[in-house]
């Protein structure tokens, strides 16, 4: 297996895309594959993975849904009867939105907003498209959570797929299609990665706690293993994930540095003076605040800090995210804004042709701004408030921005 680089050579504040490869490359959550645009996803992130599709399945079977499977390869007469239908997009039950927020936020600790896809860019051919949408502050840009998107009876009719309804009329099904990905996870790791490596939130964390025994010269070695191990099955026992990292061809130093690099939330240290004040020290990751706990109180401890950590990560991810909102109303406003890489909310009429001019008027170098969704929490629109761009009356706020 290929050893894992310590260290980083960039600065996420300076280079944030050289930043990102790297990181996630040297935290071990991938790794590049020789076919330009495809990856290995390694243990690490797959753990993290199932940890997030375990919530998500279980909500989705109290639904009642049924899965499927469908084949991967399109003959070309499919694709000739699709030709046409290549023009819209949209969501279809606020309850599968609420479902991403949940993995964004209360998982991933990544704040997003839930609101509706403009004409250009809800999906091709269907009715509408919702969305959650993030935002990376470190480039002003805003990303694609997941979609849900309406397709109302196009692909039906297209395909011919009908059902027999309760009087015995066949009629063309409606259809609904969403889905999140591991594009989920990179999101993550932009919004909490810092120049140590990734920062991992406890609830998708595969190992919330790595127990590293600190043994010092003459120091009873074997006391100290043992006060490891029943560490790591004391956390365990209490429903965390937990373990310990005993390698002896490795100095403590390093282990810090890796288990750093790939973003444990807390890292637990036993040592000679440990052992004989009967107490753990503990270092958090996402602040690097480090604490004595008395052996006796482990769990208790270790479980409110966990839940300190979560809520942090959240919180300061979403005040950073907030400090680049702006508010504005007139196109000098909207172009100041979108140069100082912010996510702007701005009054507009909704009219597709505004929008494509939009996108031609800031089209540059950095990628021409649109709109990220309209959000479904919207502020109140006076009478007479006009579109930013056309100065036609304003039928809704819309968040307009530069995107991934």
């Amino acid at each position: 297996m290929k050893e894992t680089k310590l260290g980083m050579s960039f600065k996420k504040d300076d280079k944030f895309g050289e930043w990102y490869s790297e990181v996630i490359v040297n935290s071990e959550m991938i790794e590049y594959y020789d076919i330009s645009g495809c990856y290995i996803l390694r243990p690490w992130v797959m753990e993290i993975w199932e940890l997030m599709k375990e919530f998500f399945e279980a909500e989705i079977k109290k639904l009642k849904l049924k899965p499927y499977y469908f084949p991967l390869f399109i003959t070309e007469d499919v694709l000739q009867k699709e030709k046409d239908h290549v023009e819209g997009f949209a969501p279809e039950v606020l309850h599968i939105l609420e479902l991403y927020r949940g993995i964004y936020e209360e998982f991933l600790a990544v704040p997003v907003f839930k609101g509706r896809k403009s004409e250009m860019e809800k999906f091709a051919d269907g009715l509408y498209t919702t969305s959650v949408e993030a935002f990376v502050p470190n480039t002003g840009r805003g990303i694609q959570g997941a979609t849900s998107h309406c397709l109302g009876q196009n692909f039906a009719k297209m395909f011919d797929i009908r059902f027999e309804d309760e009087k015995g009329k066949r009629s063309f099904v409606w259809q609904n299609s969403w889905a999140y990905t591991t594009r989920s996870i990179g999101v993550m790791v932009m919004a909490h990665g810092d120049d140590k490596g990734i920062v991992l939130p406890p609830r998708v964390a595969p190992i919330q706690v790595i127990v590293i025994h600190v043994p010092f010269r003459d120091a009873d070695t074997v006391a100290i293993s043992g006060a490891c191990e029943s560490a790591v099955y004391t956390l365990n026992q209490a429903g965390m994930r937990a373990d310990l990292d005993a390698r002896d061809n490795y100095s403590p130093g390093w282990k810090y540095s890796h288990w750093e690099m790939k973003g444990i939330p807390l890292r637990i240290e036993i040592g000679p003076r440990d052992l004989a004040n009967k107490q753990v020290h503990i270092v958090r990751r996402d602040n690097g605040a480090k604490a004595d706990i008395p052996s006796t109180d482990l769990v208790e401890h270790v479980r409110t800090l966990l839940d300190e950590i979560q809520d942090s990560l959240f919180e300061a991810a979403k005040q950073k995210r907030d400090a680049c909102i702006e508010v504005i109303h007139t196109w000098d406003e909207f172009t100041a804004a979108l140069n100082e890489k912010k996510l702007i909310l701005a009054p507009w009429c909704d009219e597709e042709e505004v929008e494509k001019d939009v996108k031609a008027r800031t089209k540059g170098d950095l990628g021409a701004a649109k709109t990220l969704c309209t959000p479904f929490d919207q502020p109140d629109l006076p009478e007479g408030t006009v579109c930013f761009a056309s100065g036609k009356p304003a039928k809704t706020w819309s968040f307009w921005g530069r995107s991934y």
